[in-house]
Formats: structure tokens, sequence, C-alpha cells
């Protein structure tokens, strides 16, 4: 079971429904890519620490669920790339 990464999906799911965005789909290649490539963007030091502003105890539980959902990711799909990991 892939739970955190669904849940990341669903996410980036309303996000998208917000703004009229396609939703994304873990069972197409494609959007796979864009996952990872998502994924990658928020392992960023700075989307990672908010700029400098989330606490300690923030960088590390959205990083460990960040890194969670890009080995899940990569379970399913090896192609992917995801450099911040």
């Amino acid at each position: 079971m892939n739970i955190q990464l669904e849940a990341y999906v669903a996410q980036k799911n309303s996000w998208n429904a917000i703004f009229g965005g396609t939703p994304l789909d873990l069972n197409n290649a494609e959007d796979r890519v864009k996952i990872a490539d998502m994924i990658d963007c928020d392992l960023s030091p700075e989307n990672l620490a908010c700029d400098g502003e989330a606490s300690p105890q923030h960088v590390r539980t959205q990083g460990r669920m960040l890194r969670d959902c890009a080995r899940q990711l990569l379970a399913i799909d090896s192609t992917v790339t995801i450099y911040e990991l």
C-alpha cells in the first residue's frame, strides 16, 4: 500500500481542482514523472523549510513524509528521477 503517496497525490489533485488543472493519476507514466518532479521540488531545502520559516519539527516531519512518498513512487516506477532523495 502506498498510503502516503496516495494522500500526497490527492492533496495535489485538490489544488489542481481549485486552479482548473487536470487530476494526476499514479497509473499514468507521464503523471508519475510529474509527481516525481513535484516531490523533488517539495524536497528542495527552500520549500521544505518554507524559506527558513518552518520549525525544525515541521522540516523533519515533512521531509520524512516526502522521502517516504519518493520511495513509494520509485517502487511503482523505477524510471522516474528524484534528485533530492
